[in-house]
């Protein structure tokens, strides 16, 4: 009768720990598919954040541009304001997607840079060299466009002579290559190479290419040389 009572009493204590064993077990399970809902979510967020950062930034600069052009009643104030609207609109609409094709990204940023020749009538050498074997080629928006803000920024407005901004784009064999090289008047290292720009630019670039992406930024004999590799398609 003793060993009977034992029996039950080891009997029932393996199968209280084991059932201890198996809520410990699930109540981690769902700890940590929480944690890792809250992840996505604060990634998810963040990088809304971080587009609604970038979106502002462009504006202002583009708007500078118009603005310039009205004081002195230039005639090409109506181009730019159909240019501006063009840009406004892709901003918005595509802005908000995760992937748009290349071309569509590559359209933006003539918009961009037409603006910019219109206003400086020619006094500045601006190039914009393509190479695209794969004009739908997903990408993410509004990627590429602050390296060239960048150019214009820091070079381009604080330069009186001789400016130059050098964009040079290439797609093969789903590796895309962007590179932007302005020359600027020096003493700007820090300010050119640590803007919000820049580092919103990297965040994003981690959260949508984690692995597949690099940015390369660097100042030297007055020229500043920013370049993004995208290793594959985004496909968010």
């Amino acid at each position: 009768m003793m060993i009977s009572s034992e029996a039950e009493i080891v009997v029932w204590a393996i199968s209280s720990i084991c059932i201890i064993l198996i809520l410990f077990i699930l109540e981690q399970v769902k700890q940590k598919r929480k944690i890792d809902s809250l992840k996505n979510e604060k990634a998810t967020t963040e990088l809304a954040l971080l587009k609604a950062q970038i979106s502002p930034h462009f504006f202002f600069n583009t708007l500078n541009n118009l603005y310039s052009l009205t004081l002195k009643k230039s005639d090409s104030a109506p181009e730019i304001i159909l240019k501006l609207s063009d840009m406004m609109r892709y901003v918005i609409y595509k802005g908000q997607q995760d992937c748009i094709s290349l071309q569509e990204e590559i359209d933006h940023i003539k918009n961009y840079i037409s603006i910019y020749k219109i206003r400086l009538k020619g006094i500045v050498n601006i190039e914009f060299i393509e190479n695209v074997s794969n004009p739908v080629f997903k990408v993410a928006p509004l990627m590429f466009i602050i390296l060239v803000e960048n150019a214009f920024k820091h070079g381009v407005e604080k330069l009186q002579n001789n400016a130059y901004v050098k964009v040079n784009l290439t797609e093969k064999k789903g590796v895309v290559t962007f590179e932007v090289i302005n020359n600027y008047d020096g003493g700007h290292e820090k300010e050119i190479g640590n803007g919000i720009g820049l580092e919103n630019l990297k965040n994003r670039l981690e959260s949508t290419y984690p692995n597949y992406n690099s940015l390369e930024v660097r100042a030297e004999n007055k020229e500043f040389k920013s370049k993004i590799v995208l290793m594959k398609p985004c496909k968010r």
